[in-house]
């Protein structure tokens, strides 16, 4: 590998050096690099894109760019097998998901980070905190907080684009979460751990304590920081309440405190809001973390979806996205309920990619709505194999009209020769309109 004279993708937007990354970005998003540039300097656009992940074709993540979908894989102590997850991540890389977050929180879980950081073009993130346990084999209060930061150097040592930190939770929010009595308290798996890490030791969060090591770890391999909500709401009760907005505060300061040290920042959010909450919980993060990406879960609409939580999560994830949101996590039909298996985690990233194209629509991202006037010309001249072409899951399209194939080809089984179409392509060209 050259030699290079900037350690992170921000380092050198503010030093004027166009990297490999940023031209490919640029490309991407139909931007200049001179556009791209300044709001990579700036953390509005992150580009995560670890030193050591030499097969990641990079992604921009930022309000202005294309909405990104992350994918949440990995196994879990009831489901362990490694190939299943590795087909489910090449499954997601083909439909699209432009991130895999390998979650792991069973076995070895080194070897399967490093496969996908060896053979995976989608950026790579992870959650060190839920490998700490599963690394040293020990119950969680008998870690130290050097244990905790030295899985955060091991993860980024493996090659991982971004990793999910808690910092933002603190001995103060322990006092608040016992004061307003959340019906769903902490649902936040990394979150909850560090709190009962907390209770257990009488200790500080060892993210938020030693944050500045964590930054000089993440500048060495220009890692990412997701700056984790441990306190996103769990239900519609308890969305914007007072532990999110202040866990946000000590987020926006934290982000400030990267940027210094020219570390990229994102920072995640809810989680379960009401439609009519979205847009101002976008308002204030960007307010707050002065425009650092926001990553939101969903948001999730309404809590009494099991097993179509995708769909919840799509209504939601648009009306974000179109308010600010610069990166949505995919929520899958298994989401309260299992681990997803293949289907689930089709259904889950299809969702999410409506949500994500239909706010960049609203949002007049560049090039966005051009698939979908070539769409309107395909059907306009009923050629199929032109709508094929437009279609998001071509596969699954195609199935359905050959389980339903129509008398006429140039129909469909819903309208026949009734299909409005049909009638004014004839009309229009003086043909005769056959509907009997």
């Amino acid at each position: 590998m050259s030699e290079r004279n900037y350690a992170t993708q921000m380092e050198a937007a503010r030093k004027g050096i166009a990297t490999p990354q940023m031209e490919t970005v640029a490309k991407k998003e139909r931007m200049t690099v001179e556009e791209l540039l300044p709001l990579v300097a700036s953390g509005k656009v992150v580009i995560p894109a670890n030193k050591l992940h030499t097969c990641l074709d990079p992604e921009g993540v930022g309000s202005m760019l294309r909405t990104k979908i992350n994918v949440n894989l990995g196994v879990s102590r009831d489901c362990k097998d490694y190939d299943v997850e590795m087909q489910k991540v090449m499954a997601a890389v083909k439909m699209g998901g432009e991130a895999i977050m390998d979650l792991s929180s069973h076995g070895n879980t080194q070897p399967f980070r490093q496969k996908l950081t060896r053979e995976c073009p989608a950026m790579i993130g992870t959650v060190p905190v839920y490998d700490s346990v599963i690394h040293y084999q020990r119950d969680l209060d008998t870690l130290s907080a050097r244990d905790f930061i030295d899985v955060v150097r091991l993860h980024a040592q493996d090659g991982v684009d971004f990793v999910t930190l808690h910092c933002g939770i603190t001995r103060k929010t322990i006092d608040q979460i016992r004061k307003h009595k959340r019906k769903m308290n902490i649902v936040s798996r990394g979150g909850s751990l560090v709190f009962a890490w907390m209770c257990m030791t009488g200790q500080e969060n060892p993210f938020y304590e030693y944050f500045d090591e964590i930054l000089d770890i993440c500048r060495e391999y220009d890692v990412t920081i997701s700056l984790g909500d441990a306190c996103r709401p769990g239900c519609l009760a308890d969305a914007t309440d007072v532990c999110q907005i202040e866990e946000l505060v000590c987020l926006g300061e934290l982000t400030k405190r990267a940027w210094e040290k020219d570390v990229q920042v994102m920072v995640e959010g809810p989680g379960h809001v009401p439609m009519d909450q979205i847009a101002a919980n976008m308002k204030v993060q960007q307010t707050i973390c002065q425009g650092a990406p926001f990553y939101v879960l969903g948001p999730l609409v309404t809590d009494i979806a099991p097993g179509y939580d995708h769909i919840t999560a799509a209504i939601g994830g648009a009306i974000a996205a179109m308010n600010g949101a610069a990166f949505l996590c995919y929520v899958t039909p298994a989401e309260h309920l299992a681990l997803p298996n293949l289907d689930d985690v089709k259904q889950g990233i299809i969702a999410s990619k409506i949500a994500a194209h239909a706010a960049d629509i609203a949002k007049g991202v560049r090039g966005a709505r051009e698939i979908d006037d070539k769409m309107g010309d395909a059907r306009r001249a009923l050629d199929w194999e032109a709508q094929w072409a437009c279609a998001l899951d071509p596969e699954t399209a195609k199935a359905i009209r050959a389980d339903r194939s129509p008398e006429h080809d140039d129909t469909c089984s819903m309208c026949g020769k009734f299909c409005a179409v049909r009638s004014m392509n004839k009309a229009l060209s003086g043909e005769h309109i056959d509907i009997l």
